[in-house]
């Protein structure tokens, strides 16, 4: 076999589709985000509007002040596993407010968000004896294979279809341990779950609950602990899962749970008992962030003004956004080359970089663009990107929504 012929003609078939990703080689300025600086063709500025730094925290001076400190007193690297070079104390101080954050018992720290569910679901569904996952038919990749990995028996239930549980539930051997694994906010369409409808029908099979929370810590919650915070539940919750990548703007992942099972997660979890601990900087700056958002307010509320003035803007243009409860804006597109041409084009005439969100992240037909406002994208910001948006829509000749009055 001629190998790479065979990965060039794959990735040609992904030209051809539309579907090839390409990645914008960007720079962040400290103290000047949304702005970045692009290398390669094009402006040399841009406008970022497609970040997970929901609320900036990237550039906070508390994180930063944090991590600079713990980088002059511990140096670059956390010197490998945990379980050979020893837990760094900023690990210590991470976990114990991530616990309190979630008014947990304990939290376990992962590299990411990613390697978090993989680990934890992966590991839980494997080693409970003759476990059945229920998983949300719209649940993350890094869920999937995590549940993929324990070869646990998996039923998929309908999106945020409590019901559909329900029945998927009740024919299972009552007896049988059960596992429910769902998401607050789902990133890509920016819906929010039934969180109480699924506790409830999860309780009443006696199955353990599993929640990714990474689009909403930080977010939501008068603490920044979620959806699940927002809605008095996370008592309620077997396992509250999250990141430390997005709104706390730093890296990493973790679960939160009662002392015995994160303990039982640390000791059998392959994805975490072999990989390098987080660096010590990394951990003090995500403790730093995590617990200035448990005390500030100011982010979230200017992030939600940020949001809604972002979705009015639209709906005056008659730009095509799906609707949503949550803090994420999908600009429908629908056709792969458009939206790939699109987001090009918005770089290319007006230093706006917004990625296209092509198949397989997507289904086929629902091609978007993903905008994601931040507390510190101004009016001014606002502004270019409606009108850039209207621009190019007529452009394309796409078609628009009825304008609000």
């Amino acid at each position: 076999m001629n190998y790479e012929t065979f990965f060039k003609a794959e990735l040609d078939s992904l030209r051809d589709a539309g579907n090839y990703r390409v990645f914008a080689d960007i720079e962040r300025k400290r103290g000047s985000f949304p702005k970045a600086t692009k290398h390669g063709d094009g402006p040399d500025e841009v406008t970022v509007w497609c970040s997970n730094d929901y609320l900036g925290m990237g550039q906070s001076a508390h994180v930063l002040k944090a991590m600079h400190e713990a980088l002059d007193s511990c140096g670059a690297g956390a010197g490998g596993t945990r379980n050979i070079s020893g837990t760094n104390h900023h690990h210590v101080l991470l976990e114990r407010e991530l616990a309190d954050l979630h008014g947990k018992e304990a939290a376990l720290l992962f590299t990411s968000g990613y390697v978090s569910n993989w680990a934890a679901l992966g590991t839980l569904a494997a080693r409970l004896p003759n476990c059945v996952v229920l998983s949300d038919a719209c649940n993350h990749a890094s869920m999937i294979e995590g549940i993929r990995h324990s070869r646990a028996e998996r039923q998929i239930f309908r999106h945020n279809d409590p019901e559909h549980l329900d029945r998927l539930l009740s024919a299972i051997d009552p007896d049988r341990p059960k596992l429910v694994a769902f998401e607050s906010v789902y990133s890509m369409d920016g819906d929010i779950g039934p969180i109480r409808e699924i506790i409830e029908v999860s309780e009443k099979h006696g199955a353990m609950t599993y929640l990714d929370e990474v689009h909403g810590v930080g977010l939501y919650g008068p603490r920044g602990g979620g959806v699940a915070e927002r809605e008095g539940l996370m008592d309620r919750i077997t396992v509250i899962e999250g990141t430390l990548g997005k709104a706390f703007g730093v890296m990493g992942g973790y679960i939160a749970a009662s002392s015995a099972l994160c303990d039982f997660v640390r000791s059998f979890a392959s994805g975490f008992i072999f990989t390098t601990a987080l660096p010590p900087a990394v951990a003090a700056g995500a403790c730093a962030s995590v617990k200035h958002l448990k005390a500030s307010e100011m982010e979230r509320a200017r992030h939600q003004d940020r949001v809604a003035r972002v979705r009015q803007r639209l709906d005056l243009a008659g730009i095509p956004h799906m609707p949503n409860d949550s803090h994420i804006i999908p600009v429908m597109v629908g056709d792969p080359h458009k939206c790939k041409m699109i987001s090009d084009w918005l770089m290319e005439n007006h230093g706006i970089y917004v990625q296209p969100i092509n198949y397989p992240t997507v289904p086929l037909g629902t091609e978007r663009l993903r905008i994601t406002p931040s507390p510190v994208h101004s009016d001014e910001d606002i502004d270019r990107l409606i009108d850039a948006l209207s621009e190019i829509w007529s452009h394309c000749a796409l078609a628009r929504t009825a304008v609000a009055a």
